[in-house]
């Protein structure tokens, strides 16, 4: 019963006219930036982040919120269309969904990809209502080692889930452990690693480090790399799916929403993970195999249900303990600071309508989302045919306004402008700058456990290991590592990533 009444105050906090309009703003944009290739959730979010200081939090929250799942949606229409995913979780949709587009049956393609996304969006929806309340029970009851531990084990994952390198992924966690070390000590109050710049007193600023390593890294990495997009056609018809088509897609729809719901909660990039396990497993169990690659269209129900479901699970570590799964849901994490919030299990009871207004927000978006944008698909084909050049320098002045706009510092747009040129050095490092922002995040929260959990121990490191939620954490954290390290999962990871360049 007490579920029931969470979602009543969660429906009714978030169907009111003010936070329509800003779910409404976040699933249009997301689904814009999903369709334009080259800028990504991420970038965008990060961008946004100045906004949100003017934005009352539920808003701001609820509109991110919807700019993240919006652009898995528009991800697969350019998949679908012209064969270049918009998001990276669509790129498994583009192997089959482009197929079924060179056949004539795009308008199909993309009325199961979104009603595959919107069934597994709310089954997941519903999946983080039930399962959060839980959650936050328990987190309140760990101590500083215990969150000290949870974000070792966090930030472990985020390594084996990266890209590329282990090594690189390493590299860039202790970066980012290093970036959120600059400021004041918070127990001594001494100036550390500031260069006698008085700016970095309060440490790096989370928007200027966020905005320069993704959105403008972003921009001159598709810069460097702009390509013609050749749209397959101008006019989409035959929106709604056969009967034949329906039966195909159910299977393919349930088992991608179980795939992307459990594989959403881990750290790193479960909605991507989510997207390749699906179309494997659909794979092996279809009577056709050979039909993949060729317009299956459970080679697009599958994936599409995965990512989706993979984007709102990967909410529940973020608002029942305040741990990122992501890059996206790190930034979430700086837009609740930026708004005072303190990320972690008491947000849900200090501020039932912020939490619950969160979650039942993603099922109004997710319905706006089906209603909206497959009549919108005629306006979202013209768009991509814009040319970057004409889109950057707009992303860049907005950029620089937004990033000024919360300090009215000019400090921050060399901040930014430093942080740029680093976070497009990674790119041509080939080190994925998530683990870094992901680091940055968690790098405060983890010294400041790490200290708590030492003062209150008297100086005693096996405080770690005897309390028994701590040391099952730390064991998960090794033993992720060396699974990481096996032979067999090495070359199973490099051929998922490869596969998914």
């Amino acid at each position: 019963m007490e579920l029931f009444d969470n979602l009543a105050l969660g429906f009714y906090t978030a169907s009111t006219l003010h936070n329509l309009f800003f779910c409404l703003i976040g699933v249009l944009l997301g689904t814009l930036i999903g369709v334009l290739p080259g800028i990504g959730a991420t970038a965008t979010i990060a961008m946004l982040l100045p906004i949100t200081f003017q934005l009352e939090p539920v808003s701001s929250l609820i509109m991110l919120a919807g700019i993240y799942y919006g652009a898995q949606y528009g991800g697969s229409t350019t998949a679908i269309l012209i064969n270049m995913p918009g998001e990276s979780s669509s790129a498994v949709t583009a192997i089959d969904g482009y197929q079924m587009a060179r056949k004539g049956k795009a308008g199909a393609a993309l009325a199961i990809a979104a009603i595959g996304s919107f069934f597994a969006g709310t089954v997941a929806t519903f999946l983080v209502a039930v399962f959060a309340p839980p959650l936050t029970s328990i987190a309140l009851e760990f101590g500083a080692a215990e969150y000290f531990s949870l974000m070792v084990v966090g930030l472990v994952s985020s390594i084996a889930l990266a890209h590329g390198s282990i090594v690189k992924a390493l590299a860039m966690v202790v970066l980012g452990l290093l970036l959120g070390l600059v400021g004041t000590d918070i127990y001594s109050g001494t100036p550390r690693f500031t260069l006698g710049i008085r700016e970095y007193a309060d440490g790096l600023n989370f928007v200027a480090v966020a905005v320069g390593v993704f959105g403008i890294a972003e921009i001159l990495r598709n810069l460097e790399d702009e390509r013609t997009r050749t749209v397959l056609m101008a006019k989409v018809s035959g929106l709604l799916p056969t009967k034949d088509d329906f039966k195909k897609m159910v299977g393919p729809v349930l088992r991608g929403t179980a795939i992307g719901s459990a594989l959403g909660i881990l750290p790193g990039g479960g909605a991507i993970l989510a997207a390749f396990a699906s179309y494997t497993v659909e794979k092996r169990v279809s009577k056709n195999p050979e039909e993949f690659g060729h317009g299956a269209i459970a080679g697009v129900a599958g994936p599409e249900s995965a990512n989706n479901a993979g984007a709102q699970t990967s909410f529940i570590p973020l608002l029942t303990l305040g741990i990122p799964a992501n890059p996206v849901m790190a930034l979430m994490v700086g837009a609740m600071i930026i708004q005072g919030i303190v990320p972690g299990p008491n947000v849900a009871t200090e501020q039932p309508a912020l939490f619950w207004g969160i979650i039942a927000s993603m099922w109004i978006g997710n319905l706006m989302l089906v209603v909206l944008n497959l009549p919108l698909i005629g306006l979202w084909v013209k768009l991509l045919t814009i040319p970057y050049y004409v889109l950057f320098p707009i992303i860049m002045a907005f950029c620089a306004i937004g990033v000024y706009s919360v300090n009215s510092n000019v400090f921050d747009l060399y901040a930014v402008a430093f942080f740029g040129f680093i976070g497009y050095a990674l790119v041509k490092l080939r080190c994925e700058p998530a683990p870094l922002l992901l680091g940055f995040v968690l790098g405060p929260l983890l010294e400041e456990n790490l200290r708590r959990a030492m003062i209150l121990s008297r100086g005693d490191p096996s405080t770690f290991v005897t309390r028994p939620i701590s040391a099952t954490l730390l064991l998960i954290a090794v033993l992720v590592l060396v699974v990481v390290f096996l032979p067999s999962v090495k070359k199973k990871r490099e051929e998922v990533f490869q596969a998914e360049g």
